[in-house]
């Protein structure tokens, strides 16, 4: 890289781009849609004990990813876009080593102590007798996933959204579930479900190596040098961040864990399996939301280092555009969950009322726009520790309170509690540090009609049912967020969304 390269201003980051990246990375997102999708085979395979005592060891694995990674996914999005080719090499360098390595030990040690660590977890009898074996296999999914994860945010790092669409959807999800058929037609019991969901991050993991050659040079990234400034720098960053990104996945990953451990035996295990059925479904709703999320954190870290006055707007951007699509997706999530439900077993339909406030709660998270990404990429770090402690303290409070009255709606209404209490927490720290807010008059025009839709929804719901409900509720939601877009958004905003803005005729075309 030359001197006149390092000395160049970074591109500006504009509304465009913003919409581009989060397109891209819904899509990449939409791996979540497609495992919601494949949820009611799983528990058709395996039985719902089966499916939960799986979510429950697979949320151990996913939250020790999230202590081991130090936050390296995402420091990655802070350093990478501030430094040169050889220190952005490094940095990657450094995340790989730093992560992937320890992750692998803990994984041995586990799986020999296997035996020793099972009695912890609630299963059903016939799945407990199995249990040992379990551990011992699945826990090598942490070092996979742990590599996974941080190869693909470096790619984030360089503002390239779009590969993760053929690794999460296709081979990730689209793979587990090919594995998980397999294993099941060879007579694996709860156990198959695991090993196909080992098999799919293995392949996953392969196809990451052409991923990181893509964007960066595989031998400068061996031979990277690593400055103690660079460390410092990259390790403080994600130590900082670490309480805020563990309270976060810990709101995901952990409730259906510890209601494993709370209640004993098969109904712990069918607990978990209720509430992740329930999770896993309003999580489509958060794909809009954790679009914008992935995509404003490299894009406002190079936004705030190139100019701090380009994040504005590119806030107000994401929160409009949030709202106008959460809220409406929201309600027909809501109150077509009879029929999203009724494809499972007949013992889900007991997740109906945890979709309702789990689906409510991402509704109204999304008002705030992706707040709480932005404090961690362009303010003070200690504002992420306060708002992971604020999440903490109102998820451990009230679920210590709901959970041994009301079981799986105790949790969901603890985790609910939590999410909003944190994300306000970053918007009103936006606001009194930045000057940021996401409320506006075409926020709130957007929001207004995303109501409206919300309420007529409600209406058919009240009205009809089978067949004619979901119909009408479709359509329903289909011109809410038509209309939300249309009046939510500034022209400027409309004309950001590029082609699907013309397709959907929200800007008139010249004359």
């Amino acid at each position: 890289m030359t001197g006149a390269d390092e000395d160049a201003s970074p591109p500006a980051v504009t509304r465009g781009e913003v919409a581009r990246g989060a397109a891209l990375a819904g899509l990449s997102r939409m791996g979540a849609l497609i495992e919601a999708v494949a949820q009611p085979l799983y528990v058709w395979l395996f039985g719902l004990a089966g499916y939960g005592i799986y979510v429950v060891l697979w949320g151990a694995i996913s939250l020790l990813t999230n202590i081991l990674d130090l936050s390296m996914t995402t420091a990655l999005q802070r350093i990478v876009p501030t430094r040169d080719e050889d220190q952005a090499h490094g940095a990657v360098k450094l995340a790989l080593i730093a992560t992937t390595i320890p992750a692998a030990l803990v994984a041995l040690i586990v799986s020999l102590n296997a035996a020793a660590i099972a009695p912890i977890f609630a299963a059903a009898p016939e799945d407990a007798a199995r249990l040992p074996d379990a551990i011992a296999l699945f826990i090598w999914a942490l070092p996979l996933w742990t590599f996974i994860e941080v190869a693909t945010s470096a790619a984030r790092a360089r503002r390239a959204f779009g590969p993760e669409i053929r690794l999460r959807i296709f081979w990730e999800q689209i793979a587990r579930i090919l594995f998980a058929v397999g294993f099941f037609l060879l007579g694996f019991q709860s156990t198959g479900l695991m090993a196909a969901h080992l098999c799919s991050l293995a392949l996953t993991a392969l196809l990451c190596l052409p991923l990181l050659s893509r964007y960066y040079d595989l031998r400068c990234l061996v031979r990277a040098p690593i400055s103690g400034e660079l460390a410092r720098t990259l390790i403080g960053s994600g130590l900082a961040l670490l309480p805020a990104n563990l309270s976060r996945r810990a709101l995901i990953d952990a409730p259906p864990l510890v209601l494993n451990l709370m209640i004993p035996g098969a109904a712990g295990a069918a607990a978990a399996g209720l509430f992740e059925i329930a999770r896993k479904i309003s999580t489509v709703v958060f794909i809009v939301r954790q679009s914008f999320q992935y995509v404003l954190a490299p894009l406002s870290s190079a936004a705030a280092h190139a100019d701090r006055s380009q994040v504005a707007p590119l806030y107000h951007f994401a929160a409009r555009v949030s709202t106008a699509l959460v809220v409406p997706l929201a309600g027909l999530i809501i109150f077509t969950g009879p029929d999203i439900l009724s494809v499972y077993r007949r013992e889900a339909a007991a997740a109906l009322p945890l979709l309702v406030i789990l689906g409510a709660a991402r509704a109204a998270e999304a008002i705030a726009g992706p707040a709480i990404t932005v404090v961690e990429m362009i303010c003070h770090r200690a504002w992420p520790l306060v708002n992971s402690a604020v999440a903490v303290f109102v998820w451990v409070g009230t679920a210590a309170i709901l959970v041994p009255a009301y079981g799986a709606w105790g949790m969901a209404i603890s985790v609910s509690a939590a999410v909003l209490a944190s994300t306000y927490a970053a918007m009103l720290e936006l606001k009194f540090a930045e000057g940021l807010s996401p409320f506006d008059r075409k926020l709130f025009q957007g929001l207004g009609v995303a109501l409206a839709g919300v309420a007529g929804m409600a209406l058919v719901s009240a009205a009809a049912g089978g067949p004619l409900r979901f119909a009408g509720n479709l359509l329903l939601w289909a011109g809410t967020s038509w209309l939300a877009l249309r009046y939510g958004l500034s022209r400027d905003d409309r004309l950001a969304l590029g082609g699907l803005s013309r397709k959907l005729r929200l800007v008139r075309e010249p004359a």
